[in-house]
């Protein structure tokens, strides 16, 4: 018991460190955005079922993390970026604590169980995701708590209807989700790795029954919020469903099948780990369950492929696959740990652990030598990180070369941690625009007697630091609008380009005045990274 309640403590300080320092460092994305702003507007206009963004319909995603993003936002505040990127931390968590759990399940020690769930917390693209307040995060480990039960009743567990019931809730959380992204990306691959390793067991008629109501619960509960909207606004759904399922089957963002094939490089200070334990017959021999072994294999491979046969392809779509990923990752550092090294081995996994050493020691001299002037304004923690890294990077050096991976391994971890904690805030230094203007400068322009819109295009980041709704008004809209006005004066924010446009075609009868502009970029614009669709003009017209 107090095995676990250390195990379970380690794992939550590791999780808390790696997803909560510095979490609102990294601006509010587009993403983010869109949940931000249907979960204030579920608090402010009673919008919970009948989503809206800006005011308008938002049924593209499932609304179970906005439901969740806007209950932060009410008992917390709306204000404060931690607050809203705490739930989709937190369900991060929760997933990692499952992991560990799973990982028991296949028979692997307390050890290395612990161990798979350091590695997928601490792999990039899980906490970068766990960071931010994206739907993809919270389907995907809805789904492997489910896959969790599930695995239970496969293996004919002794507690049916606990696994039937919770394993089908939190499969329908999933699909509440995002909906059934996670079902084709980490249900479907676990079901194959499965099938082809465990095997089904047909003629166990509890377990299929089992199986049955936990299919039904999930798919009942987790499609009733898309059959509520079907009914009562069939329209705008049917609508926005035809773009999300075109953009998985034709050119949308279409890229070659094997776009996703270093996807081991996501997993970040794991990726050469990650690409070794993929090869199976280097390592079938080496690892403690040869079964599990091939079962963590294939479901990772599985996903991968079926990921990489839909044309449209983003790097975050790769998020389900570098979960089985950690737990295959976590054979090879088994086996560097206890298993019986050769020569080759020892030298393998020297290699790996003295290459991320090397980085830590040449750290302040990269930092200091090379971006002097950028950390100037923040010398107290180019220091402090210096010194961490360095030390740190010298003891994973030092331990590799006394071929102590156990302790390489855990110093790797604090690497990591030390990373989040200490060099993560220099990122300030980096990320600096000198003409950033906030829309939120805007409310001191607008008078009663000026109605604000967003010309043509509505930018979800801008709206959302702007705090309130901004309609969006197109030409038709301004011709029948204009004729009306009178005293009246309307605000568009546009994009520079159409400022001409709107002189000459009513520059005749009303007055188009340049005010202002909002500027949410974090880096200058002479920055590759310089978002051109954060940048947008203020414009005031009225009658002559």
């Amino acid at each position: 018991m107090k095995s676990n309640k250390a195990t379970y403590t380690l794992i939550f300080i590791v999780s808390a460190i790696i997803l909560l320092a510095n979490l609102s460092i990294i601006p509010i994305n587009i993403m983010e955005a869109r949940n931000f702003i249907t979960a204030r507007e579920m608090v402010e206009d009673g919008n919970w079922l009948l989503t809206t963004m800006n005011g308008m319909p938002r049924y593209e995603k499932p609304p179970l993390p906005t439901w969740i993003t806007a209950a932060f936002g009410f008992v917390l505040d709306f204000e404060t970026t931690t607050f809203l990127r705490l739930p989709s931390a937190i369900i991060t968590m929760i997933m990692v604590f499952y992991i560990y759990k799973f990982s028991l399940k296949l028979n692997l020690s307390k050890k290395s169980s612990l161990n798979n769930a350091l590695i997928l917390i601490t792999s990039f693209y899980i906490y970068f995701a766990g960071r931010d307040n994206q739907w993809d995060i919270y389907c995907h480990s809805f789904m492997i708590v489910s896959i969790y039960y599930l695995w239970n009743l496969l293996q004919s567990d002794s507690k049916p209807l606990k696994n039937t019931l919770l394993g089908g809730i939190f499969l329908a959380f999933s699909i509440l989700s995002k909906g059934p992204i996670s079902l084709y990306a980490l249900l479907l691959p676990f079901i194959i790795a499965y099938g082809f390793t465990y095997k089904f067991n047909l003629r166990n008629k509890q377990v299929n029954k089992s199986i049955l109501i936990y299919i039904i619960i999930g798919v009942i509960i987790g499609s009733s919020w898309s059959i509520y909207i079907h009914f009562k606004d069939p329209e705008p759904l049917a609508a926005m469903t035809k773009i999300e399922t075109s953009r998985w089957i034709s050119d949308y963002n279409s890229k070659p099948f094997y776009y996703y094939w270093d996807f081991f490089l996501q997993s970040g200070i794991w990726s050469i780990f990650s690409l070794i334990s993929l090869q199976y017959f280097y390592l079938k021999n080496k690892v403690s369950d040869k079964k599990a072994y091939t079962f963590t294999l294939l479901w990772t491979v599985s996903s991968l492929i079926l990921l990489s046969i839909i044309p449209e392809k983003k790097v975050r779509y790769l998020l389900p696959t570098l979960i089985p990923l950690a737990l295959n990752t976590g054979f090879f550092i088994e086996y560097l740990i206890n298993g019986k090294k050769n020569k080759k081995d020892r030298i393998l996994g020297m290699f790996n652990f003295i290459l991320l050493g090397i980085v830590g020691v040449l750290y302040p001299l990269v930092l200091f030598l090379g971006f002097y002037e950028k950390i100037s304004s923040q010398l107290n923690w180019a220091i402090i990180s210096s010194l961490f890294m360095f030390f740190t990077g010298c003891l994973i050096i030092y331990f590799s070369l006394k071929k102590n991976f156990k302790q390489g391994f855990y110093t790797l971890i604090a690497y990591q941690c030390i990373i989040m904690v200490f060099v993560f805030p220099l990122a300030k230094s980096f990320t600096h625009n000198t003409n950033f203007k906030s829309a939120k400068d805007l409310r001191t322009l607008i008078k009663t007697n000026i109605e604000l819109y967003s010309y043509k295009y509505m930018t979800p980041e801008i709206v959302w630091d702007y705090g309130k709704k901004i309609p969006t008004i197109t030409d038709d809209g301004l011709k029948e609008m204009l004729p009306h006005m009178k005293d009246k004066h309307i605000g568009l924010i546009c994009i520079p380009q159409e400022i001409k446009h709107l002189q000459k075609e009513y520059g005749n009868k009303f007055n188009v005045k340049k005010v202002s502009y909002i500027d949410l970029n974090i880096v200058s614009p002479d920055n590759e990274n310089y978002n051109d669709r954060l940048y947008k003009t203020f414009v005031i017209m009225y009658q002559k």
